[in-house]
This record gives structure tokens, sequence and C-alpha cells, in this order.
């Protein structure tokens, strides 16, 4: 590729053309998907109009790229010649709508065709060899993530009890907000864990590590468990040696999307070694703050009908590495030292020590040089931790720690690991 070319994180075969004649033209597979997609939905072309000439780099870099307040702003419909058809096929179940909290500014609806979101989790698994041979068969799997959350059916918000087993899927629990879920609930959730017999489980890390330890303070085990699939949110390595402890049979895999671009990154939990599901998503790389090897996402959709993405910014950062990728997290759930070092949840982990069992933390900046660590255990912080989390933070700052009994979410019913102040 060359150099006047954006970076993709993708596997470089997906750019393989035997037909490429000028090295300044898009690869066939990319220029393809864009033509869909300006085909697809009207939006692109009102924001930036394409020649029926072949494509060169060049005009690439001048479309426009899509951020989620310019979804919300110019609103989901616009995405649709005539959303009234929209309308008929949400009625007739050809389309689904999920909303997610993906934004500060209001909350963004994602329409999908039928059957989309199975797709690409398919794809998704077939991308990792822990996960390919549940990728076409019939499996067993529990679900325990937020009700709010889109990165799964949901089906509970609109239907009873009854009503939470979907071919061969079980989502555990009724309500959000793990912290609040009173012992009789955790007796059921561990009872039906125990009933179904899973091959795999899937949640947000903070629900998967509090279930760890209700599965141990009840001194059960889950035998059949073979994979856990981290998800939803930014994982702790505070949550992966919990789960650790509860489900040793299970490996744990790292699946990293969002509910409106679909599963971008998969790989082993943990060891750095994430790769885009090529079949997916088109993942450029874009430099982020002058760092070594540190990049903003920005995501073109695969095989996507309705509400495709084009150059779509997600607001996460990655870090590339001789192994893969490791995700750093949200923007927003960064901090920077005024030296311009970044620091992510893989430094704070790194600074907890590993025989401190601990099921959550937050660390979140309440002033200039202050922050506090607010973690949930049955002991209290190790000597040493507050300071040696104020040296990684730097810059004179000060943490003080706090135990607790719950952690609440954000108002978007997500949690957080690093909460540095917003200007």
């Amino acid at each position: 590729m060359i150099s006047s070319a954006p970076v993709f994180a993708n596997h470089p075969e997906l750019f393989a053309s035997p037909i490429q004649e000028v090295d300044t033209r898009l690869p066939e597979a990319l220029e393809r998907e864009i033509r869909r997609i300006y085909t697809r939905s009207p939006v692109y072309a009102k924001r930036f109009a394409l020649h029926p000439a072949p494509l060169h780099w060049s005009c690439y870099q001048e479309i426009p790229a899509l951020t989620k307040k310019e979804i919300v702003t110019l609103g989901h419909e616009s995405f649709f010649d005539d959303y009234r058809l929209v309308e008929r096929g949400l009625e007739e179940r050809r389309y689904e709508y999920e909303s997610t909290s993906g934004t500060t500014q209001g909350p963004m609806t994602v329409i999908m065709e039928d059957g989309w979101w199975n797709a690409q989790t398919a794809r998704a698994y077939r991308a990792h060899p822990l996960l390919a041979p549940y990728a076409d068969r019939p499996h067993r799997k529990c679900v325990l993530a937020p009700i709010g959350c889109s990165s799964n059916l949901c089906p509970y918000e609109d239907h009873p009890f009854p009503h939470r087993y979907f071919d061969g899927v079980v989502y555990l629990n009724l309500t959000s907000d793990p912290f609040v879920f009173p012992e009789t609930e955790w007796d059921r959730i561990v009872s039906e864990l125990q009933a179904v017999r899973p091959d795999i489980i899937e949640g947000e890390p903070i629900y998967l590590s509090l279930l760890a330890r209700a599965v141990l303070r009840r001194r059960v085990s889950v035998p059949s468990l073979r994979v856990a699939i981290l998800t939803y949110g930014k994982a702790s390595l505070v949550h992966s040696r919990r789960i650790a402890e509860a489900f040793p049979t299970a490996e744990q895999v790292d699946l990293y999307g969002s509910t409106e671009a679909g599963y971008i990154f998969v790989g082993d939990a943990f060891r750095d070694n994430s790769r885009v599901i090529d079949d997916n998503v088109f993942v450029e790389l874009a430099p982020y703050r002058g760092l070594d090897d540190v990049f903003q996402l920005y995501v073109t959709t695969r095989e996507r009908e309705a509400m495709p993405l084009l150059r779509y910014h997600t607001g996460d950062v990655v870090r590339k590495l001789s192994t893969g990728f490791r995700v750093l997290g949200r923007e927003s759930g960064l901090h920077f030292r005024s030296d311009g070092t970044v620091i992510s949840p893989t430094e704070i982990d790194r600074t907890i020590p590993a025989d401190f069992a601990c099921w959550h933390y937050s660390l979140t900046q309440s002033g200039d040089s202050r922050w506090n660590f607010d973690y949930v255990a049955e002991q209290s912080v190790p000597p040493g931790l507050t300071h040696a989390l104020a040296a990684i933070l730097g810059d004179g700052a000060r943490v003080a720690a706090f135990r607790k009994r719950l952690i609440a979410p954000a108002a978007s019913g997500k949690f957080g690991l690093l909460k540095p102040q917003t200007s």
C-alpha cells in the first residue's frame, strides 16, 4: 500500500486485488462496499457526492468522517429514502431498532435489518478459534448484561420472564445494575446457570465479576463452561481474575464493538492479540495525539443494509502491538499526563496487586489533582496502592481510597473504570 493511503487495521490480504491497475486506487473490496453504502443510504450523497470514475485514496480521504453527534443531529430517519417503509418493516419485524447512549448529546437510535446482528455475531465467532466451533452449530449460552445495552437482543425489555429464552440463549437478569441485585436474585441467576449448563457465558465484565462472587459464595461450579466472552464494556484484569476463579474451565475472549457498528475486534482477553473481524468491518487507523502506535478508529461496516456506516468515528482508541491490538477504551475514559503519556485501565490494572481480591473499581478524578479510588472488596485496599496509583497518574496526583458496597453506573447504565474530568 502506498504511503499516501491511510493505515488500516485489517489483514492486508483483504485489500489484495489482482486487477489493481494504479497504486493510488482504492482496493476493490473497499470501493465496492463504499458504493453499496451510497446506494443503500441517501445521507452520504448529501454530505459528499461521489463521481462514477474509479476511486482513489485522495477522494476517499475527502469523504467526511461520520460522528455520533452527527447521527443524533441528523436523526436515524435521514439514513433512509422513505422512512415509512422502515416503520412498516418494524411492524412486520423485518427491521429491528435499538437505542444506545453512545454520545452525551442524546440517545442514538439504530435501525438494523432483521438477522444482521446474528449474522455479524456469527462472523465474529468464526474469527476466533475458541468461538469458531460454536458459530454454525446449536449451543447453549447465557447472557448477563445491562438491559439497556443493545449488544444483544434485549428481548426482556418488552416481554415477561418466560420469554428470556431465544435459540439456545438465556438472558439471566431481569433488571440492570448488578450491585443492587438482592441475594434472592443471585440465587435465581446461579440456579438458572447451573440448570442451563451453558457452553458459553457472555456479559458485561462487571456483571460477570459479581456473578463470580455469587458463585464462589454458594460454592457451586459450572463445569460445562468453555468460553467466557467479555463484552459490552471495558474489562479490567480485576474482573478477569475473579471470573477465572469461579469458572476455571472457561477461556476468556474479549469481543469489542458497539451497538451501531457491530463487533469490531476479537481476541484472547488480556493477551494483546485482538484482531479486526475482517468480514464485519473495515477499520481505518488515525494517529492519536502524536502517540506512537496509538490510533483512533474510523469504521466502515460491511454487508449491512439498514444504516450502514462509512468512516464512522467510533470514539475508541487502540494501541498497535507486535502481537495484535490492545483496545485502550473510549477516548473519554483515558487520562493524559502533562508529558503526553496516555494512561488507560491497562496501566491501572498493572498497579493493582494480583492478590488483592477486588470485584470492581472505579478511579474518578474529582479535582485538578484529586482522584477517588472506589472499590468493591471483602478486604481493605493494600498498603501503598494509593501512592502507586498516584505515581501512575503523575503530575502530583493524590488518590484517596473508598471501600464501597456498590458503585453506581452512569446515567446510561454503563460503568467506567477510569473517569478523568472532562474539559
